[in-house]
């Protein structure tokens, strides 16, 4: 016979801590856990009603926080991710990108709970064209040095950890996506109909909700470690602006010309790897892959959340 308080433990949702949430990853994590566990979402740019301020810089109220919540898990998933500010300001980067994360470490390892962290495939130097989960990074200027050292540290020091590397991004739609699809989708929306895209890039893209539901089956069946996390798929910038521009039906309008990385150094200067393509190889063989086809997700994602937009004015 099983005790009422036994049943309430069982029915009791279980808790995570979500800190740097305010972003797009931030928007599909909170979609696609809000229903099934009890959330504190947190960032210090408080742009939603589901979150409430936190600086995770500031070890001492990160620490106090989180503990005062009590999760069962917590995520640590904000970072700066502009690779020239990241040259440019490169102690405020170390301190957001990598000290946080070793504060999160010891957070969780107190608490005696598992740790999320999302990783970059841009921690490789590209002179691979694929790379698997097991390939050693080489990481190239000061963004891609703040997120291998954090992803190390993580994995060196953590009691329970997953870390999910992640792609090129896509999510959230044009409040929040600051990445490739919202900067094409603002040129089109602005009247622009020749866009030049670079011919010397090659990725994954990834979906922040498949991401998120990738993450919540890591989770359900305690997979913990380290996952490269992207769409199925490879595939280059100019293949997913050629892809943008075929969903939108504008093919005949648009033109997109090719163009090599240096056409935009005054502005991307930072380095970049000519090759980003990861393989999901442990995910596929854990059966816990919810990561579909780039041009799947693509799809979906202009028709969740650009309805309307290119007609606003």
């Amino acid at each position: 016979m099983i005790k009422t308080s036994d049943k309430n433990m069982k029915n009791m949702k279980k808790k995570i801590y979500i800190a740097g949430c305010g972003g797009m990853l931030g928007e599909g994590f909170y979609s696609q856990f809000k229903n099934d566990y009890k959330l504190k979402c947190t960032d210090k740019d408080v742009n939603e009603d589901w979150l409430s301020f936190l600086d995770f810089r500031d070890f001492d109220a990160y620490e106090k926080d989180v503990n005062d919540f009590n999760p069962d898990y917590l995520f640590h998933i904000g970072a700066y991710t502009s690779l020239e500010f990241c040259e440019e300001n490169k102690d405020d980067t170390y301190i957001t990108n990598t000290l946080s994360v070793e504060n999160a470490v010891r957070i969780a390892n107190k608490l005696n709970i598992p740790l999320l962290y999302i990783s970059t495939a841009g921690i490789f130097d590209g002179k691979q064209d694929l790379y698997d989960d097991w390939d050693m990074p080489n990481p190239l200027g000061v963004y891609a040095r703040s997120k291998y050292m954090a992803e190390r540290y993580v994995c060196e020091n953590a009691n329970q950890f997953i870390v999910c590397r992640a792609g090129w991004m896509m999510g959230s739609g044009p409040k929040k996506d600051k990445k490739f699809i919202q900067k094409l989708m603002k040129q089109i929306k602005d009247g622009n109909n020749e866009l030049f895209i670079v011919n010397d890039k090659d990725g994954t893209p990834t979906y922040t909700h498949d991401f998120a539901k990738t993450v919540k089956e890591l989770i359900k069946k305690e997979y913990w470690g380290l996952y490269n996390c992207v769409c199925a798929g490879q595939t280059s910038r100019f293949e997913v602006a050629e892809e943008l521009v075929s969903i939108l039906g504008k093919d005949n309008e648009i033109k997109i010309t090719s163009v090599s990385s240096d056409y935009f150094k005054d502005v991307y200067y930072a380095e970049r790897p000519p090759s980003e393509r990861l393989l999901t190889k442990k995910l596929d063989f854990r059966g816990v892959n919810k990561m579909r086809d780039w041009k799947i997700s693509l799809k979906e994602y202009i028709d969740n959340y650009y309805q309307g937009y290119l007609d606003e004015k």
